[in-house]
């Protein structure tokens, strides 16, 4: 859409963008969605084992070629690479960590020299997805939670399930088996595919129709001054583009919510995403949590809500194996192994390490002033049976209001640089350096110089 006056605009707006999303955002999904139904249908019949699980990889085999075409080979070799790895190391009680660096070479390996970055970076969810089954079950295996290696036919059945095969989320091999005994069709079990579609869609358009025009258009702060500009991207003033890099960050942000909400529809439609309390079945999956995000309460809230099932595999498989070499080098361990299962893209890396610091800063300063002040201003809410004295007074909401303040201001700053105008698949990653560092130039590298800060007042607090 291009620069119209206000009343055009709104005027332009729902056949011009809305309409537009939202029909493309169907056509590119809606045979996934029939594979996935076809999938929990076939899972309700009272078939063998084996039989479901060749419906499963059949599925999945078919979405890849949907999405991929020839190039989901790449996809088909890493989950051949990582069961025969399995089966080889059967006996061997270190199978995690070994097959951890084994995909991790494969991914870079793959990046780098296997095939054009454009297309290996159209298959990285997929990689990511598969990479994530593949070591938590080694490390399952390791620990006990799964008693021996699956036969080749459960694990391709896991590792391609179609209702997480293309965008996930990740769910473990224990999941994926109590989902294959296939849960009867109910009102709850629609709701939810239901609901989490709708929200899908919402946030797709919000993302494409409603947050590059957030400003200029929806809250007009600078009256007409942003739609008079030909190129909003070289307005002068602070001010004007913090503004800017809030509407790139808040569109990149409802793009993840509709990759969530997205991933929540077809692993629910296919029959995954349960728990069940004795004769109870709730189908609750949830991927991302958007307010926690939008209104946050900390950095620390912010990082785990922004993919859960992708937060719950990084603490058990990766926070927790590395938390014997200590907290901070744990925690960087973790965003480290984050940045490289999302690729080689130095805007994702800068920004997942980035993440590292300030999330831990943050955490030990706020656990700090909670010791000296002894008020509920941790990261995370507390307890309602905690034993700090001042759970609610003023001055203690107003500490918690400030740090809720500083993680918008953090997000804003890091979002900045998934600028939607800069397609980072196609992009030389020349490009995309310069444009990380241009984006926080001309934020001053205020969220950097906030973070050493903290760190310095923390020190002083010791």
């Amino acid at each position: 859409m291009g620069a119209f006056s206000r009343q055009k605009f709104f005027q332009e707006l729902a056949h011009g963008c809305l309409l537009p999303t939202a029909q493309q955002g169907l056509e590119q999904v809606w045979q996934l969605l029939v594979i996935c139904l076809l999938c929990r249908l076939l899972w309700m019949l009272g078939l063998p084992s084996f039989v479901k699980h060749l419906g499963t990889v059949a599925g999945g085999f078919y979405t890849l070629y949907l999405f991929f075409e020839l190039h989901m080979i790449w996809v088909v070799l890493l989950s051949l690479l990582c069961y025969l790895f399995l089966f080889l190391c059967r006996h061997s009680t270190i199978r995690g960590t070994f097959l951890s660096i084994t995909v991790l070479i494969y991914l870079l390996l793959g990046e780098l020299h296997m095939m054009d970055t454009t297309n290996w970076h159209k298959m990285r969810g997929s990689q990511m997805v598969v990479a994530m089954k593949a070591i938590s079950l080694a490390f399952d295996l390791d620990r006990g939670v799964v008693a021996s290696v699956p036969s080749p036919i459960e694990f391709m059945g896991y590792i391609y399930f179609v209702g997480t095969v293309i965008f996930g989320p990740w769910i473990s091999f224990n999941s994926y088996k109590e989902a294959l005994e296939g849960r009867k069709l109910s009102f709850s079990w629609l709701l939810k595919v239901s609901v989490s579609w709708v929200k899908s869609q919402v946030c797709l358009v919000i993302s494409n129709c409603v947050a590059p025009y957030l400003f200029p258009y929806f809250i007009p702060v600078y009256g007409d001054k942003l739609l008079r500009s030909k190129k909003r991207r070289k307005i002068r003033g602070t001010p004007a583009k913090w503004l800017l890099a809030y509407e790139n960050t808040m569109s990149f942000h409802f793009s993840n919510y509709f990759v969530g909400y997205l991933s929540e529809t077809t692993a629910t439609l296919a029959g995954a995403g349960f728990t069940e309390e004795k004769d109870n079945l709730k189908w609750d999956m949830a991927v991302s949590k958007p307010l926690n995000i939008e209104f946050p309460r900390s950095m620390v809230e912010v990082v785990t809500s922004w993919n859960l099932p992708m937060s719950r595999f990084l603490n058990t498989y990766v926070f927790k194996s590395a938390l014997k070499f200590g907290t901070f080098s744990a925690i960087m361990v973790t965003y480290t192994a984050s940045a490289l299962l999302h690729g080689l893209s130095f805007h994702l890396g800068a920004v997942l390490i980035s993440l590292g610091f300030i999330t831990y800063i943050e955490h030990v300063l706020r656990k700090r002033l909670a010791a000296i002040f002894n008020a509920c201003v941790l990261s995370k809410k507390c307890q309602a049976n905690c034993t700090h004295r001042n759970k609610k007074g003023l001055w203690v909401y107003m500490i918690n209001i400030a740090f809720s303040a500083l993680a918008i201001l953090h997000l804003t700053y890091l979002g900045s640089v998934f600028n939607s105008s800069v397609d980072y698949m196609e992009e030389d990653e020349d490009d995309i350096t310069h444009h990380t560092i241009q984006k926080w130039s001309e934020l001053s590298w205020t969220s950097h110089w906030v973070t050493f800060g903290c760190w310095i007042l923390y020190r002083l607090l010791l």
